[in-house]
């Protein structure tokens, strides 16, 4: 490649732009910014996509040619969006821009400079599945048993495991320690496997999606000419959401960006994916990492109400941890101010959240612009039962509803066959799961076990475990067959001495949970969902009640769920809506151990649950209700609840504190 700068290009026509018109102060002393290491704290609702795109403009104005300027963003879709504005302010195409994903731009880097890093010019991009395929013979290559333990993480976990690895920059053990300690005890097979899975790829010449990464800064690290080329060429490197940035990402950043012409817009009070190797320590420390950096803050808020901003600073300014100063101002007039709503339990939270949205919906509000949020997806469950009851259309867009994801529908099935051993379907969902047991394997030991329980006048339950049965599973299978079998007797014994929610307690005690932990990254997260089905089967006497209103409740969500989406509510966990407005929002479940979560608490760290807490409330336009319960009926014996950390720190004057009636007025 020719490593020459090219000329320095003439001035660029571009149609005149109002910037000093089009822009209020703050975001004018941003976009119009002297180049070097600047970081923009750009607040929710601020205009931060608006500011990009005109500083994109502004240097365009400026002489900089649109090949000068590197721009990252964390979607396709913002990466589309920001250039599409740019286009309709100064007629540049996108095309002639270096913007999008870090990932996109990371393959463009490497298929100009592949062999500089050990790929062939025609090395090819595995996708999820084939990574993980990859992976599993890795694994298999050293340990052909490894998989056999349904206590191990699965293919998918696995590469979870070692992908965390690889963007925090950590070892395997520190990785575990910090995310997955469940798997403490196979540091050192998950590092074998981790070394035998990378020279794999290598004998392939493929790569999967965090080597676009790891290959990019690999790059940068052994091959000075190109490094230097870049940082030359580069003269200006924009980076949107930059507090999102994991440790890989902001390392790229600053070595493309050595020249100092970096401009990292982001909000430290909106970090909140920690879970996923976002290190909140990247933007604290950039003007440490970058000497003489300029801090410029966007503070002036569109979105909401100056009461709800009031609140929303009050939340952020209790932090007990480092953080840049900040504080949201409105360009809105003034309105109600929040309120606060204690609930006695979940289900009377939800018929409260019902209550309001059915006279909103009779004031003429959309059903759209009315959310509601939650920090797990477990407590929307209430929730979700009482808007099918009352023929509210509403539209989950924090993933499947509660009872149709896969986690639960395999504790479902427990249930289904326990009560109805004739129950196929059930049988069949649960035998599949086991290693080596497909439809034709499972349907053999389905009418094997019917045959053997006919003969010797055995429940079917229990004739899982006789050893004629036994020895016709596969041998992959036998042990997890063996204890299927036995947590389904458990729970036939509950179910008849016991009520509905005994045996949905022991089914979590059972072969199902060690499944769980192989199975899923997100091990802890499920468990916490099938733990809120316990609350759940509390509330009926019998199985076959329970079990018809799972199923019923399904039938109608499916039914309301062709229903035009535009005009239905929504719901989703806080992390699903940041980036989203709504008119009116919801926070329900604001009491410690649910919101900020227990596991947080446990751990002395509840910052991160702040920071997401300020993003709940910064959704919301005009109207803002934060509710609690006062009892938690979910996963055993009833406990009282104490209003969220996060409320009883605000001020009394700063919300209207709400007692609801029996009736379910206010």
């Amino acid at each position: 490649m020719d490593f020459n700068l090219p000329a320095t290009p003439p001035s660029i026509d571009i149609p005149s732009i109002d910037f000093r018109g089009d822009l209020n102060d703050e975001q004018y002393a941003a976009v119009t910014a002297e180049p070097g290491p600047l970081l923009i704290l750009a607040g929710a609702g601020s205009g931060k996509t608006r500011t990009l795109t005109y500083r994109v403009a502004y240097l365009l104005s400026q002489g900089v040619s649109p090949n000068d300027i590197l721009l990252l963003t964390f979607t396709n879709k913002a990466a589309k969006e920001m250039l599409k504005r740019v286009e309709d302010l100064t007629g540049f195409e996108p095309r002639r821009f270096w913007g999008g994903t870090f990932h996109s731009i990371g393959h463009r880097l490497l298929r100009i400079h592949s062999e500089s890093v050990g790929l062939a010019k025609n090395f090819t991009i595995l996708d999820a599945g084939e990574a993980e395929s990859v992976l599993k013979g890795a694994v298999e290559a050293i340990d052909n048993s490894f998989f056999k333990d349904k206590t191990r993480p699965k293919p998918g976990p696995l590469s979870s495991v070692i992908s965390m690895a690889r963007n925090t920059r950590g070892t395997i053990e520190e990785t575990i320690i910090n995310y997955f300690p469940q798997h403490n005890e196979l540091v050192d097979q998950i590092q074998s496997f981790s070394e035998v899975y990378a020279k794999r790829k290598q004998e392939q010449q493929v790569v999967d999606y965090d080597d676009l990464l790891t290959n990019w800064l690999k790059l940068m690290e052994v091959a000075p000419e190109v490094k230097e080329y870049y940082n030359q060429r580069f003269r200006h490197t924009l980076v949107d959401e930059y507090q999102d940035t994991n440790t890989l990402q902001a390392k790229i950043v600053d070595t493309m960006g050595a020249n100092h012409q970096i401009m990292a817009v982001g909000d430290d009070a909106q970090c909140i994916y920690s879970w996923r190797g976002a290190n909140y320590e990247n933007i604290m420390t950039f003007p440490d990492r970058h000497p003489e950096t300029r801090i410029l803050r966007i503070e002036t808020n569109y979105r909401s109400t100056p009461e709800i901003l009031t609140l929303a600073n009050s939340v952020i300014q209790n932090r007990t941890t480092q953080g840049f100063d900040k504080e949201l101002r409105a360009f809105k007039p003034s309105r109600q101010v929040p309120y606060v709503v204690q609930a006695m339990d979940g289900k009377e939270q939800a018929q409260f959240v019902i209550t309001r949205i059915q006279g909103l919906l009779e004031e003429g509000k959309e059903a759209s612009e009315i959310a509601v949020l939650y920090r797990a997806h477990y407590q929307s469950l209430d929730l979700q039962m009482e808007l099918s009851r009352a023929g509210l259309p509403y539209q989950i867009t924090s993933g499947v509803r509660f009872f149709e994801q896969a986690h639960i529908k395999d504790m479902v099935a427990h249930l289904r066959l326990v009560y109805n051993p004739r129950d196929v379907s059930a049988f069949m969902r649960l035998a599949v799961l086991l290693p080596k047991v497909g439809e034709k394997n499972g349907q053999k030991l389905y009418a094997l076990t019917a045959e053997v329980a006919k003969s010797k006048r055995l429940d079917f339950i229990d004739a899982m475990s006789d050893p004629s049965v036994t020895k016709k599973a596969p041998a992959a299978a036998r042990q997890d067959w063996e204890s299927l079998a036995i947590s389904l007797q458990d729970m036939k014994k509950a179910n008849e001495s016991g009520s509905p929610e005994e045996v949905v307690e022991i089914g979590l005690e059972g072969w199902y949970s060690l499944y769980l932990q192989g199975a899923y990254a997100n091990y802890v997260n499920r468990l916490d969902d099938l733990k809120s089905l316990i609350g759940f089967a509390a509330r009926f006497e019998e199985m076959q009640e329970l079990i018809a209103q799972i199923t019923l409740l399904n039938s109608e969500v499916a039914d309301r769920n062709m229903e035009d989406s535009d005009q239905s509510i929504r719901l989703t966990t806080v992390h699903q809506a940041k980036g989203l407005e709504f008119d009116v929002v919801f926070v329900i479940g604001a009491a410690d151990g649910l919101f900020p979560i227990r596991r947080s608490i446990e751990a002395g760290d509840t910052e991160e649950e702040r920071r997401l807490f300020y993003v709940a409330v910064t959704r919301a336009r005009d109207e803002l209700y934060l509710l609690f319960p006062k009892m938690n009926t979910k996963g055993g014996p009833s406990m009282f609840l104490t209003p969220s950390r996060f409320l009883q720190e605000i001020p009394h004057e700063l919300y209207e504190p709400v007692r609801i009636r029996r009736n379910y007025g206010w």
